[in-house]
């Protein structure tokens, strides 16, 4: 099966074997100032309320604020022998063009002051570095794709295979 770039699931169906897969989850560092500002506002909230009303306010926000920094951070790249997933976004490889792995002074200069308004960005602040991806479909008026990686070269490497 190994030959042929598939395998089998369950059912029977084949699925591709993924060439990279990453996923931009949040890091330690972030969740642990997040859940404090979330504690410090249930706690604010909670002032007013005594009793066991005033951990109401605890129930709420911290687990909120956990399910905010969980989503922020399910973002998956797959790369297979037919597609690049990122979320719910495909894009078949046959329109990738070129894949550009970019450093963070790069990728700031591509989503600052050279960005094109038409372009597909999947950014993450706490990741340094991505990739740009030039398209070449012409029925497609986006330009290119610019991704969060934290492995900007493997993932560049996996889309020009």
């Amino acid at each position: 099966m190994a030959s042929s770039g598939t395998t089998a699931t369950g059912g029977g169906a084949a699925r591709p074997v993924p060439r990279h897969t990453e996923r931009l989850s949040t890091p330690w560092w972030l969740w642990v100032p997040g859940l404090l500002v979330a504690a410090v506002l249930a706690a604010q909230v909670g002032l007013g309320a005594p009793g066991p009303r005033g951990w109401v306010a605890y129930l709420v926000v911290l687990p909120a604020t956990g399910y905010g920094l969980w989503w922020l951070g399910r973002i998956r790249i797959t790369v297979d022998e037919a597609e690049l997933r990122v979320d719910d976004a495909v894009l078949p490889l046959r329109h990738v063009a070129q894949a550009i792995p970019l450093d963070a002074e790069t990728k700031r200069e591509l989503l600052g002051p050279s960005a094109d308004p038409m372009a597909f960005v999947i950014q993450r602040p706490w990741i340094g570095g991505a990739v740009q991806v030039v398209l070449d479909d012409p029925a497609d008026v986006t330009p290119y794709w610019v991704i969060s990686s934290r492995h900007p070269e493997q993932l560049a490497r996996a889309l020009r295979r």
